[in-house]
């Protein structure tokens, strides 16, 4: 999400006359977008806030934070770091033009208002790109225990599907070939209208058919992001497996696979319920792969439940997994829960999940070596100039020989072989 609000902030700049410096010390405005979900990227915020502080000494320009840090903090950052000039919050971005003009005048604004709602932006289109998101609603009402962003991010808030509709012809015109359709659980998008409510599969069947009608032929794949088990039902499966428009690739979060540490997180499903619906899904989509987030140390956690997490892992056979252990959020429930599990059994925890992740990784990519997929080239490779990088519909990267030029087109290749965690391929006709 932060990346689609990047983007549209850009735009947002553009139209007020401001150009991208390629060095950021020479910047007469500096804006660093920030991420609340987990304390490693908030520290890591704060240091590239002191860095551009340090910087301030040395010469004038004006500096600002938004992003999730910004609406969770406040006041508190610039009381923290007098050397910001402006903390724009989640509820604050439709007053950044006013930011801009003052930045640009060389005045100060006092206070930055708050909007009472959440507002998308009109386009969240990177110049130049052939992948983009598109943000289709915003917040969250889940509020896991363990979890910032219902305090940040707020209720949730779906986006008028004219608007999404105008946005995909916009992009397709603009030579994108791929967009991911985003939010912080995008399962749950709900818009009324007339007198009628349309829902997450709705959306996507309308999304399709727009695109077959417009028979423009640029926008060649949808993925979302993310989806929540609780919500994520058999009308999307169906819809997946029916139209070749969206990727065979679905992040369904687990977290975990305690039934005990789930309802501690008010996951809302059991790891039955979960398993049965990954079953599912593989059932009605053939091809389809499967990642998810795992979260381990949660408080209370035993060594009873890791073995059901392992266990889920093996039986779900995710593809890939971003693992992460658990680190208390000031203000959720979960921070002042008893039995916290100390750092160094945290890390050992986790450390048997990667060491699962990849071997179920290994396991199914080699599955596929000798299969002939379809795939999206993304770059040049970084080891090799006569080498393309591609992402196939699973969600796997693949390198095969070819030229530069040829980025941002597909191709169909033969999987010949892994290297690490990347197929090897040869491009067939």
């Amino acid at each position: 999400m932060n990346k689609a609000e990047s983007a549209a902030l850009e735009l947002l700049f553009a139209e007020r006359g401001w150009t991208a410096t390629a060095e950021a010390e020479h910047a007469d405005l500096v804006v660093i977008n920030t991420c609340s979900v987990r304390i490693t990227a908030e520290n890591r915020a704060w240091g590239r806030i002191a860095h551009y502080a340090a910087l301030k000494k040395r010469r004038p320009f004006a500096l600002v934070v938004t992003g999730c840090m910004a609406e969770r903090l406040k006041r508190e950052m610039r009381e923290r770091q007098p050397a910001i000039d402006y903390v724009v919050g989640t509820f604050q971005k439709q007053a950044f033009g006013l930011v801009l003009d003052a930045a640009a005048s060389g005045k100060r604004l006092d206070e930055v208002e708050e909007s009472p709602a959440y507002a998308f932006a009109s386009s969240y289109y990177e110049p130049g790109g052939f992948r983009s998101f598109l943000p289709i609603m915003h917040g969250c009402e889940n509020f896991c225990t363990y979890c910032i962003v219902p305090y940040v991010r707020g209720r949730e808030v779906s986006r008028d599907p004219g608007t999404i509709i105008a946005e995909l012809a916009e992009l397709e015109d603009r030579g994108i070939r791929e967009v991911t359709l985003l939010g912080q659980n995008v399962s749950s998008y709900r818009w009324k209208e007339e007198g009628a409510e349309l829902d997450f599969p709705a959306l996507l069947e309308r999304v399709a058919g727009f695109l077959e009608k417009r028979a423009k032929g640029g926008i060649r794949w949808i993925r979302f992001l993310t989806s929540h088990p609780k919500d994520f039902d058999s009308r999307t499966m169906d819809l997946i497996a029916s139209h070749p428009l969206f990727c065979r690739h679905v992040h369904l979060v687990a977290q975990h696979g305690s039934n005990r540490i789930l309802a501690a997180m008010n996951r809302k499903y059991t790891r039955e319920a979960y398993l049965s619906l990954v079953d599912e899904l593989k059932a009605r989509v053939p091809g389809v792969t499967v990642s998810s987030d795992i979260l381990m140390g949660f408080p209370g956690e035993t060594e009873n439940d890791v073995e059901d997490t392992l266990d889920l892992m093996r039986r779900a056979a995710y593809v890939y997994s971003y693992t992460y252990h658990y680190n208390p959020r000031s203000g959720t429930p979960a921070a002042t829960m008893p039995d916290q599990v100390p750092d160094a059994v945290k890390k050992e925890r986790l450390a048997r999940v990667i060491a699962l992740q990849r071997e179920l990784s290994r396991e199914s990519m080699k599955a596929l070596v000798g299969s002939e997929v379809e795939v999206l080239v993304e770059d040049v490779s970084k080891k090799r100039a006569d080498e393309l990088l591609g992402r196939t519909q699973q969600d796997m990267m693949v390198v095969f020989p070819g030229p530069s030029s040829r980025v941002g087109s597909f191709a169909r290749v033969r999987l010949s072989g892994l290297r690490g965690n990347t197929f090897r391929a040869v491009e067939v006709p």
